[in-house]
């Protein structure tokens, strides 16, 4: 019976009546399976001698437990004899809880267990035999089990099911699938005697190119279509570059999509760029056989910042067939220009050159497409116009001034613009212009033999220069004319102020000075008696008041007023003080009017806008230059204006201004119902 007094089957033994007693109890053959220690939980029990009638001393509670390996089964009835040699000792097993026999009935207790470790193992089986030497006891079952740590992945790298053979066994692991080795160091971790593993592991994987950890670093999942991982490492999939894409999982690099590039030396994690635009703007100024271009960046780069120019020349000789140019020089070189300037010497008399940029990048040797560029064609040999030395002034205002000269005819072909230089002239104007204290020389481009000069100041003098370009290059400037705004310079009231009072003072001390030059003459003069009684009878102060009020007719009254009076003439013969002129103007004062433009969307074309901001001058320039579109026009630069003629700063402010306007209102949207109109 067991602990619940349920019946069960048991192998008993009870000979303690009579002495020396051996017997044995053997299993049949039991594979090892690879196990090197096997364990055997028996539940066993035991009758403790004393509660047993008539029993003799040699009665015990003990029984001793062997094990014989083989390579197969071939146990017998006698053999492997009954004896601790050949078989080996396992333990001799003592009972924790003893039942006691009671008259009449059967033994019952409580079922002791122990588990006894056999080993180590080394053949393909063995045999586990009990032996009793006078106890009564019941063997109740045996368990056979071995123990091992279980398969397990640890940093991406797997142990497999290991049975220990040791108290400490080293195992070595493998990465898992997609993930790579980093070093030469060996993967380990140690499985011990009871099946568990050791915490201190040696791991050396890492997810490979293409894939990103997952499931807490057991496995290496491959990175979807779009995105990339361009190497090892616990870094996660990212998106690929602009202008890059991934077809298939598990992708270490983007490839670039049609027309776009990466160089050899680009990383993977960089984007995909393109070919540059064409130069644009190109001017040419020639002298002789040596001519210099310069010409303005692309609009667009390619999304690089190497971007370099190429100079191809072909020339075409009067009557002959166009070919190659040969014996040219050019400076600093011909290829891979960095600067967008280069001069060209040693051109040929009477032959056309054709001049073409080309403007590329890193990737433009990966593309198939020939680099985009701009041409500019010029013919040598022609003699360049005369210089225009003939200017009128037709019209003037307080800020501009109009001009115009007579057609230039230059000895061959036509005039294909004219250049005005233009700079103030200050006090000294027979002196250079770095003594005069003005700033530097400004030049508009005309295609018309006519310019308004804006945003001079008023009343000041300016200096004026014209030449004019045909084919063969640009003229010389003729002789400088002078020409003075209206009016004169309005500036803050502090400085009208200023300059009103020194001037008035100067101006008191120069008639000062006149009307005592004048008497000490007119003293010493005997010829002219008369007029010396006339001017020595009249006191001093008569003369200077006399002399002010003259000075002050030159003003026009309308912007004169008397703040105040400083002092009067005195009889006894005193100089009167100068009044306080403000020598302000009388317009009366107006609200601001409304500059808005209408919606860059309303004008039909590029002139339309430039002249609704006053600026149709330029249309023929902008047109020259390629800005025909208001795509073009909203990426002008202040290099841009220089290079196509608008060297005035006023004028730039102004383009530049209604520019930044347009970026304005394209986020906004297109006008509805709007109308061209001015400012």
């Amino acid at each position: 019976m067991d602990e619940e007094q349920n019946s069960v089957r048991t192998f008993e033994v009870c000979g303690v009546r009579h002495p020396n007693q051996n017997n044995w109890l053997r299993t049949t053959f039991v594979p090892r399976s690879g196990a090197t220690h096997v364990y055997a939980e028996l539940r066993f029990t035991v009758v403790e001698c004393f509660s047993i009638p008539r029993v003799n001393r040699s009665c015990k509670e003990t029984f001793n437990v062997f094990f014989y390996e083989a390579d197969s089964d071939i146990a017998t009835a006698t053999f492997p004899p009954w004896m601790e040699n050949p078989y080996v000792k396992v333990d001799t097993v003592a009972a924790e809880h003893l039942t006691r026999k009671r008259v009449g009935m059967e033994a019952s207790g409580k079922v002791n267990v122990k588990t006894l470790k056999i080993g180590p193992l080394s053949k393909a089986g063995f045999y586990l035999a009990f032996q009793d030497q006078g106890a009564c006891m019941a063997l109740l079952s045996v368990r056979l089990f071995y123990k091992k740590c279980p398969s397990v992945t640890v940093n991406f790298t797997l142990f497999q099911e290991t049975v220990p053979r040791e108290l400490v066994m080293p195992v070595t692991g493998q990465c898992v699938a997609n993930a790579v080795k980093v070093s030469s160091r060996p993967l380990s971790m140690y499985c011990r005697e009871d099946g568990q593993w050791a915490e201190q592991t040696v791991t050396d994987c890492t997810c490979g190119a293409g894939y990103e950890p997952s499931e807490e670093n057991t496995k290496c999942r491959a990175c979807v279509p779009g995105m990339f991982k361009p190497s090892q490492g616990e870094g996660s999939c990212q998106l690929c570059p602009a202008y890059s894409i991934s077809q298939a999982p598990g992708s270490s690099e983007c490839s670039c999509r049609v027309g776009f590039y990466r160089t050899e030396k680009d990383p993977v994690t960089k984007q995909c760029t393109t070919t540059p635009s064409a130069p644009r703007s190109i001017v040419v100024k020639m002298n002789g056989s040596v001519a210099v271009l310069e010409w303005s960046e692309p609009l667009e780069n390619g999304g690089r910042d190497d971007v370099a120019y190429h100079v191809l020349c072909t020339e075409c000789p009067e009557r002959q067939t166009c070919r190659f140019c040969s014996r040219l020089v050019y400076a600093p070189r011909a290829r891979g220009l960095v600067d967008r300037t280069v001069t060209v010497e040693g051109l040929q008399p009477y032959i056309t050159y054709t001049f073409q940029i080309q403007a590329v990048n890193g990737v433009s040797y990966l593309s198939h497409n020939p680099p985009h560029s701009e041409s500019i064609n010029i013919t040598t040999n022609k003699d360049v116009p005369q210089p225009v030395s003939e200017i009128e002034q037709t019209s003037v205002s307080p800020s501009e001034v109009t001009l115009a000269w007579p057609f230039v005819q230059p000895p061959t072909g036509s005039i294909l613009d004219y250049e005005v230089k233009y700079y103030e002239k200050g006090p000294g104007a027979d002196l250079p212009l770095f003594l005069q204290g003005v700033g530097g020389p400004m030049f508009v481009k005309t295609s018309e033999n006519r310019v308004t000069l804006t945003g001079l100041r008023r009343g000041a003098m300016y200096g004026v220069q014209v030449r004019a370009r045909s084919e063969a290059g640009y003229g010389g400037f003729g002789p400088e004319r002078a020409f003075q705004t209206q009016g004169i310079d309005s500036g803050s009231s502090t400085e009208k102020l200023a300059l009103i009072v020194g001037t008035a003072a100067l101006g008191a001390l120069l008639v000062l000075a006149v009307v005592i030059v004048a008497v000490v003459c007119l003293r010493r003069q005997g010829s002219s008696r008369s007029r010396e009684t006339e001017y020595s009878d009249k006191p001093g102060q008569y003369l200077i008041g006399h002399a002010v009020r003259e000075f002050a007719k030159e003003i026009d009254v309308s912007y004169v007023k008397i703040e105040e009076v400083i002092g009067a003439g005195k009889e006894d013969g005193t100089l009167p003080e100068i009044s306080s002129f403000v020598k302000t103007p009388g317009m009366p004062s107006h609200p601001l009017l409304d500059q808005r433009l209408p919606h860059y969307s309303s004008f039909g074309s590029v002139g339309d806008w430039l002249r609704a901001i006053k600026m149709g001058r330029y249309e023929e320039n902008f047109a020259n230059a390629g800005f025909n579109s208001f795509e073009l026009v909203s990426q002008l630069s202040t290099e841009d204006l220089l290079r196509i003629g608008v060297t005035l700063a006023g004028h730039q402010k102004k383009i530049l201004s209604s520019v930044q306007s347009m970026h304005v209102q394209s986020k906004a949207g297109p006008a509805v119902g709007a109308k061209a109109g001015h400012y």
